[in-house]
């Protein structure tokens, strides 16, 4: 099994891909709760990442925008998946090279294999940049909503783009023009 990608190893294949990025390192956060504080001083959209695996054994990684409601249950029956669980630290390690508390869209890098499904919040669309950790929770890597399809698409993967209603509910979004379906939320103007 080869080793998991370090952030220097991310950082490179960035500026390989031609993809912007800014690092900002800070204390070690293991919960949304937990970075509020550096949101204050970093501008974009802050992501929540889930590593989900189905009562079938398939893969997901779903980011979203910090602040969107997310039902999982109608996720799972939307996409055709089994139900959902969290995956286990293992398979974490496995399949995206970061322990608990560092999931990120970044840790698709170690994704070898292919077995891991993206699954992207619209909301992520409406904000420039939208920050990640960089396969550690002791800095956040921001780019922009373009950049972040670009780096999928580098790694083979195509997300399935989903709007949450107010109350967490899905809608699958066609691929196009990017846009917000966060009710009441609008882009905080960085560009």
């Amino acid at each position: 099994m080869r080793s998991a990608a370090l952030p220097d190893d991310l950082f490179a294949r960035l500026d390989a891909l031609g993809i912007a990025h800014t690092t900002h390192r800070h204390q070690p956060v293991f919960t949304v709760a937990e970075s509020a504080e550096i949101k204050t001083r970093m501008p974009g959209g802050h992501t929540k990442n889930l590593f989900l695996k189905d009562k079938k054994g398939a893969l997901f990684l779903l980011c979203a925008l910090a602040g969107t409601n997310i039902d999982l249950n109608a996720v799972s029956k939307l996409i055709g998946a089994g139900r959902f669980s969290f995956g286990s630290a293992e398979l974490l390690a496995r399949h995206l090279g970061v322990t608990p508390g560092s999931v990120t869209l970044f840790g698709l890098i170690n994704d070898a294999e292919g077995a891991v499904r993206l699954l992207l919040d619209e909301a992520l669309f409406a904000h420039d940049p939208v920050n990640f950790h960089p396969l550690r929770n002791d800095a956040t890597t921001a780019i922009s909503p373009t950049s972040m399809l670009a780096f999928a698409k580098a790694l083979g993967k195509t997300p399935t783009r989903l709007g949450f209603d107010a109350n967490g509910r899905p809608s699958l979004i066609e691929p196009g023009p990017a846009s917000a379906h966060v009710e009441g939320e609008k882009n905080q103007g960085y560009s």
